[in-house]
């Protein structure tokens, strides 16, 4: 396990800072006090929580560009990640965090506030109906999602919300081959198609991070997402 954050970012080659070390440090803060009220991650310990959130979330910027003026959303942030890390590393997009439990966006809503980041949007409610909604639908360069879903699932979730020619990043760290296999015909139906399977190893472990990147190719069609709950209970096949 890495000692400090600057350790991990540097073996990532991920710009790093007195000011990016304050504001995890910050965060870091909140996330404990708030876990002790609400059940935000099992997570307590302060090396693993720079490593498996914070240090994890950034790995994206080893596979994606998330350059000035985009647009990311984050679906089923939970605790921010990865959004709030992606954010705190590059302040120069905006940013939408969409969690389902009201007690969440409140948490993020103090984070967001400390911090003093801007162009941050909290969302309270469901993908399948913010998916549907004209103001979020195909409106992001970037979908992404550390949520624990099958790929299939999370697919349905999160494909809606990219532009054609944007981008959904889902985190993933097993072995996803049969994953992928029962994804395939799924994404396409939503006017995707897998580009590349980023494998990087998260600094100071042995887990081998999988990030499954998702290129929109074409506008997804209207009956999709579903109502609230069929997509996990029916995946798409």
């Amino acid at each position: 396990m890495i000692k400090t954050m600057e350790e991990g970012f540097k073996q990532l080659n991920i710009p790093y800072d007195k000011e990016i070390e304050n504001q995890f440090i910050i965060y870091r803060d909140i996330l404990k006090e708030w876990n002790k009220k609400i059940n935000i991650t099992s997570i307590e310990d302060n090396e693993e929580i720079y490593t498996k959130h914070f240090i994890d979330s950034v790995l994206l910027l080893k596979g994606l560009n998330l350059s000035e003026n985009k647009k990311v959303i984050d679906v089923g942030t939970g605790g921010g990640f990865p959004g709030i890390p992606l954010k705190i590393v590059n302040n120069n997009y905006h940013l939408t965090l969409l969690d389902s439990l009201r007690k969440r966006i409140d948490f993020l809503s103090e984070v967001v506030e400390i911090l003093k980041l801007n162009g941050v949007e909290l969302i309270h409610g469901r993908a399948e109906d913010f998916g549907k909604d004209k103001n979020y639908r195909e409106k992001y360069d970037i979908c992404v999602s550390r949520a624990v879903a099958p790929l299939n699932v999370l697919s349905e979730y999160c494909i809606p919300f990219v532009k054609v020619g944007g981008y959904f990043a889902a985190y993933k760290s097993t072995n996803i081959s049969r994953e992928i296999a029962e994804s395939d015909n799924a994404i396409e139906k939503l006017g995707g198609k897998i580009k590349e399977i980023k494998e990087i190893q998260l600094p100071g472990t042995d887990i081998l991070r999988k990030i499954v990147i998702v290129e929109k190719l074409e506008s997804t069609n209207k009956k999709y997402p579903r109502k609230a709950g069929k997509p996990s209970k029916e995946p798409l096949v």
